[in-house]
């Protein structure tokens, strides 16, 4: 068999496909948290802020210190990846990445594919950002979290836990959507502004 430099190029396309098409197999039993609110703002601008400015979560989670695009990443496309500090030493991080994204309907699947202090099984762990257009000038944000931990009885625990962290920041992005005011991890922000707002939707699973 004639091996080329075309057949070569070929298998490793088609072997970085692979990989990608792999990174989350979601094969084990995994729980879900899914959260909404309604925000007072176009979906596209909702959109837009949620997902399109990717890099920027820190501008609207109180559990985000700074995040910001990685691996030459400039926009939230497919693709995409960013850093986000959980902390203000650096020491508890994620690197996410855009697995799927449809503009038209506005839905995108993120993934974490490395982090540091996380107890997340990461090939078995993935979120749905998604935002409706309520046809009233309102929209609708929501975020689906479908994980396993690591170690796996930490679950229950968990869940707890992520519930709180999607509900704040989904009142994060809220406030920043309608009034330009950030809220970002490590300042006093979220404790002044979350008794404006109505607490998110937990939807049952």
């Amino acid at each position: 068999m004639k091996i080329t430099m075309k057949s070569i190029l070929t298998f490793t396309a088609l072997a970085i496909i692979s990989l990608n098409a792999s990174a989350q197999s979601m094969a084990k039993k995994f729980r879900t948290v899914k959260v909404e609110m309604i925000i007072d703002a176009s979906a596209e601008r909702v959109w837009e802020a949620m997902v399109l400015d990717y890099g920027e979560i820190s501008n609207f989670s109180p559990y985000i210190y700074t995040s910001e695009y990685t691996n030459g990443s400039l926009k939230g496309e497919f693709g995409a990846e960013r850093k986000c500090n959980f902390n203000e030493k650096g020491t508890q991080w994620s690197k996410e990445r855009i697995a799927e994204i449809d503009n038209k309907n506005m839905v995108m699947r993120n993934v974490v594919i490395d982090g540091a202090k996380l107890p997340l099984n990461f090939d078995n762990s993935q979120a749905f950002y998604r935002v409706r257009d309520n046809g009233d000038g309102t929209s609708t944000a929501s975020y689906e979290f479908q994980f396993r931990t690591k170690p796996a009885f930490l679950g229950i625990i968990a869940k707890g836990g992520f519930k709180k962290q999607l509900s704040g920041t989904l009142v994060g992005l809220k406030h920043y959507i309608e009034t330009g005011e950030r809220v970002t991890g490590g300042t006093n922000k979220y404790k002044e502004i979350k008794e404006r707002y109505p607490k998110a939707t937990i939807i049952k699973t």
